[in-house]
């Protein structure tokens, strides 16, 4: 059985958990366009965007005290190469569908195709890095993103779709992969 976190790469774990609790206080800030009527649902969002916070502050300094550990992004390595492929790609995606959404007067599915897009780039990403977590995150958020652009608008914006099923996601594959960092680090 594969391990889903490859300890051999404690600092890409702790930056992983940076970056998904950093992106979960932002999808639950986004979701805050419109959710449905009453306040539970506005005190649902800030105390996810609290725990995104709260990850973040957190594993910032950890990060920093174990830079000088390996990571997967090696100077000149082939995985940084990709990592910057997947990246601007992903970026180039967002953007051309994004204008195409709004030219086509779709513009309240960009939340959702932001999501799909985010979800797919894990699939290289997980091989980048070696961590099958990534592959977890890609299932989840990719049907998050599908799922959300298909939920009543009725109820609630799209954008409250993704972020209220993001964030939860984020926020539990942030913990894991700090805690799975730390522990590398023992």
């Amino acid at each position: 059985m594969v391990p889903i976190v490859n300890l051999e790469y404690g600092r890409d774990l702790v930056m992983i958990a940076v970056i998904f609790s950093g992106a979960a206080f932002v999808w639950a800030g986004w979701a805050q366009e419109r959710p449905p009527k009453g306040v539970l649902w506005r005190i649902v969002l800030v105390l996810l965007q609290l725990i995104g916070l709260a990850i973040l502050a957190f594993g910032i300094p950890i990060a920093v005290q174990n830079w000088e550990t390996p990571t997967a992004l090696a100077t000149a390595s082939a995985a940084l190469v990709w990592y910057i492929v997947v990246f601007w790609l992903e970026v180039v995606a967002i953007v051309g569908f994004s204008i195409y959404f709004v030219k086509t007067g779709r513009g309240a599915l960009i939340a959702p195709l932001v999501l799909t897009v985010v979800g797919l780039h894990f699939v290289p990403l997980a091989f980048v890095f070696a961590q099958w977590i990534l592959l977890i995150a890609a299932v989840l958020l990719t049907a998050g993103g599908v799922a959300a652009a298909f939920l009543p608008q009725r109820i609630a914006a799209p954008s409250f779709w993704s972020g209220i099923l993001a964030a939860p996601i984020l926020l539990v594959l942030a913990g894991v992969s700090l805690a799975a960092g730390i522990s590398a680090f023992g």
